[in-house]
C-alpha cells in the first residue's frame, strides 16, 4: 500500500545500445537502478521497472534529440511527464565522478528538484519531417562547398596553361568548364592531365550535389509553406530561415512559454553587462546557433530593405549604438514576431 501511495522520479542516461535508469522517491532517496535495452522493449521495461516503485510522477532523460528521442516519445505516448536534462558540465563530474548510475541518479534527481524543467520536442508531426529533410539538404550544402573549395585550390596550384585557360571564369561556368575538361586515361602521369582529371572529377560532383540540393528545396518550400504559412509571410523569412526556426521550435512550440524563453533557446536575448555607472546589455554567445543565424538573415534583409528597420537604425545609430548592438535589438523584436507566428501555425495545425 506504501509503495502505491510512493511518488517515483526516474531518471536516465542514455546510449545507443543502452539505457540506465534510475529512481528516487519525494525525498531523493534512491530506489534503485538498472540498465536497459534501447529497444521498443526495453522501453516497455523501463517504464514497468518504474512503476513497481510507485507512481511516476516525471522522468529526466538526457539527450532527448539523440540517443533518447525513442525513450522520451515512449514515455510521452505512456502519459509520463519528460523532463529534458542537460549532461552535468566538467566540473560537476570532476567532483562526483562519471558512471552510468550515477548520471541516471543526477538525472532523477535534477527533474525531482525542478531545476530542470525543459519539455522535449515531441517530434512525431511534421517539423520533424522538415526537419530530417533539412538534414540531408544541409550535408549536401557542406559538401558543395567543400568540393568548390577543392576545385578553386586546385585551380592555383594548376599548370600555367590550365590555369589561364580556366582564368575569368566563375560559378556555374567554370564549373561546367571543368566537368568538359579532356580526360586520357593512359597519360594521367603527367602533371596536367592528373589535374584535369581530377577537377573534371571534383565538378561533377558539384553538378551532381547542386542537383541534389535543388531537389531538396523543391520539397522542402511546399512543406513549410504547408506548415508554417504565418512564419512564411514574415519579413525576410523564406523557406531555409523559416525552416531553421521550425526546426528550433518542434513540433510543439507551445513548449515555449513565451517569447523570452524562444529568445534564448535562439542565442537573441539579451546579457547585463553593467558595471558602476556603465548600464548595458551584450550580445548572447550561447543557445541554438543555428536558429540565430536565421534571425541574422531576417535583419539583415530588413536592415537593406524594410522602411521601418531602416528608420530605427538610423535613430539607434543617432543614440550612439554601434551595428553589433543595434542588430541584437533587432533580432530580439523579430523574435517577438517569430513567436506569434509559430503560436498561429501550431494553433491552425491542431484546430480540426
Amino acid at each position: 500500500m506504501t509503495a502505491k501511495k510512493r511518488q517515483v522520479t526516474g531518471g536516465v542516461d542514455t546510449h545507443g545500445k543502452t539505457h540506465h535508469a534510475a529512481a528516487v522517491d519525494q525525498a531523493g532517496r534512491v530506489l534503485g537502478d538498472q540498465q536497459f535495452p534501447a529497444t521498443a522493449a526495453g522501453y516497455q521495461q523501463l517504464l514497468l521497472w518504474l512503476r513497481a516503485f510507485g507512481r511516476v510522477v516525471k522522468v529526466g532523460v538526457e539527450g532527448t534529440g539523440a540517443y533518447g528521442a525513442g525513450l522520451a516519445r515512449h514515455l510521452s505516448a505512456s502519459g509520463i511527464t519528460v523532463v529534458e536534462i542537460d549532461r552535468p558540465d566538467r566540473k560537476t563530474r570532476r567532483s562526483k565522478g562519471k558512471s552510468d548510475p550515477i548520471d541516471a541518479l543526477a538525472a532523477a534527481r535534477t527533474a525531482l528538484s525542478g531545476q530542470a524543467t525543459g519539455v522535449p520536442k515531441t517530434r512525431t508531426g511534421p517539423v520533424e519531417a522538415i526537419r530530417v529533410l533539412r538534414v540531408a539538404r544541409r550535408g549536401a550544402v557542406k559538401a558543395r562547398t567543400a568540393a568548390l573549395n577543392q576545385l578553386h585550390g586546385l585551380i592555383t596550384s594548376a599548370p600555367d596553361a590550365l590555369r589561364e585557360d580556366l582564368a575569368g571564369l566563375t560559378g556555374a561556368a567554370l564549373v561546367q568548364r571543368c566537368v568538359d575538361l579532356r580526360v586520357e586515361e593512359s597519360t594521367l602521369t603527367d602533371p596536367v592531365h592528373a589535374t584535369n582529371a581530377a577537377l573534371a572529377a571534383i565538378a561533377t560532383r558539384i553538378t551532381a550535389l547542386n542537383a541534389e540540393i535543388a531537389h531538396a528545396d523543391r520539397r522542402l518550400r511546399p512543406a513549410v509553406a504547408r506548415t508554417a504559412p504565418a512564419l512564411s509571410r514574415l519579413f525576410g523569412a523564406g523557406p531555409e530561415v523559416a525552416g531553421q526556426l521550425l526546426t528550433t521550435a518542434g513540433d510543439n512550440p507551445d513548449r515555449l512559454r513565451s517569447e523570452a524563453a524562444l529568445a534564448h533557446l535562439c542565442g537573441a536575448a539579451p546579457i547585463p553587462a553593467s558595471s558602476g555607472r556603465t548600464d548595458r546589455h551584450r550580445l548572447n554567445r550561447g543557445g541554438d546557433r543555428a536558429a540565430n543565424n536565421a534571425l541574422h538573415t531576417i535583419v539583415l534583409s530588413r536592415m537593406r530593405y524594410d522602411p521601418r528597420t531602416r528608420a530605427y537604425v538610423d535613430k539607434r545609430t543617432k543614440q550612439g549604438l554601434g551595428k553589433k548592438e543595434i542588430m541584437r535589438c533587432l533580432k530580439r523584436y523579430v523574435i517577438r514576431e517569430v513567436h506569434t507566428a509559430l503560436l498561429a501555425d501550431f494553433a491552425a495545425l491542431h484546430t480540426p
